[in-house]
């Protein structure tokens, strides 16, 4: 597939370091609205990793792709009827939580205990304002809990039972934990779990694990959108990895690492081996270097997946919008659940 945004790649990518290029206007980085009717762009995962292509059923990966274009869909009627960035974002990551293929909401993976534990995060690239929510283990919709949390209180991030109170006094709807399990989850835990026990080791397998060939067949979700006014917004929800230890946090719900956005830049959000993702920051440094070193989306997002975490043994992927519209989907697993859809440009799916 030919993304939107290709440029040439740096030559050496870590070498010299030029000015950092920034404009004396404040206003230089406030679009033009008139500029950006019917140009709206969405982009959306479900997740890096899986099994290589060919392996997985026909029907199961049609499944995927029915449920990756009805989430397109929800955030393509709102930017079509001029909704905001931020409304598309959280509608798309809402539907796709609520449907067990993901692994986020129900249908999340299981920490070392049983238990689901869920993390989410929201970012509004026109005010930089962000809010998230991490090991949650009742919320039926964390990234609502997230948008919440930036616009109800004066934090960024809410953990735990705190962030559940929040929600509940904030009129959310709160489950019991047993409602987030699927039977096919349960058979994964309980799987990975004899073999902990018999193999007496960490038994979490990273996405595009080739020890296990359906474990992070269904990863974190997320969405970035650039709407008519041209403003850029991210969502990001998961579940983490299966079996990960009991309280462990990813980098979802760590702004700049898994989850970020800034009119002046891009909109990001990322999937996998988050430990990887918090090490080096890799949502904003797609920013970083296109705004300090003036790279393009796709120059960026390129090194970082197929470069900097690859060399690192990360494993993983990214989606991205810039502000001029353009996209990318890197990733450096065997599989990325993705799509896109645009104003001016249609819309399509993908697995591998």
């Amino acid at each position: 597939m030919v993304l939107l945004g290709l440029g040439a790649f740096p030559q050496d990518p870590v070498s010299s370091h030029p000015a950092i290029q920034s404009s004396s206007d404040p206003g230089s980085h406030i679009p033009d609205p008139g500029s950006r009717i019917g140009n709206w762009v969405l982009v959306i995962h479900g997740g890096a990793g899986g099994p290589p292509a060919g392996s997985m059923p026909e029907e199961k990966e049609n499944e995927y792709k029915e449920k990756l274009t009805e989430a397109l869909g929800i955030g393509t009627e709102i930017l079509q009827r001029g909704g905001s960035s931020m409304e598309a974002v959280e509608a798309v990551v809402m539907f796709m939580e609520d449907c067990p293929l993901f692994n986020a909401g129900k249908g999340a993976v299981y920490n070392d205990e049983g238990v689901a534990e869920m993390d989410a995060s929201i970012m509004d690239g026109s005010t930089l304002m962000a809010g998230a929510v991490t090991g949650v283990q009742r919320i039926k919709n964390p990234i609502a809990a997230a948008h919440l949390v930036m616009d109800k209180t004066r934090h960024v991030l809410l953990m735990g039972e705190g962030a559940e109170i929040f929600a509940k006094e904030q009129g959310l709807e709160l489950m019991d934990p047993s409602y987030f399990q699927t039977p096919e989850r349960t058979e994964q835990f309980e799987r990975l779990k004899k073999k902990q026990m018999e193999d007496r080791k960490d038994v979490i397998e990273p996405p595009g694990s080739t020890k296990d060939p359906d474990q992070g067949t269904k990863g974190t979700v997320g969405a970035v959108a650039l709407d008519n006014m041209g403003n850029l917004a991210a969502a990001t929800s998961t579940g983490g990895l299966m079996m990960k230890m009991k309280g462990r946090i990813g980098d979802t719900p760590v702004i700049g690492a898994g989850t970020y956005a800034n009119n002046a830049t891009c909109a990001v959000s990322c999937t996998g081996t988050g430990e990887y993702f918090m090490r080096n920051v890799i949502a904003f440094d797609v920013s970083a270097l296109m705004e300090y070193r003036g790279w393009s989306l796709e120059e960026a997002a390129s090194f970082l997946i197929h470069e900097k975490l690859k060399s690192q043994g990360g494993g993983g992927g990214l989606i991205a919008v810039d502000k001029e519209g353009n996209i990318t989907m890197p990733f450096n697993t065997n599989a990325m659940f993705r799509g896109y859809a645009k104003a001016q440009g249609g819309s399509r799916v993908e697995i591998y």
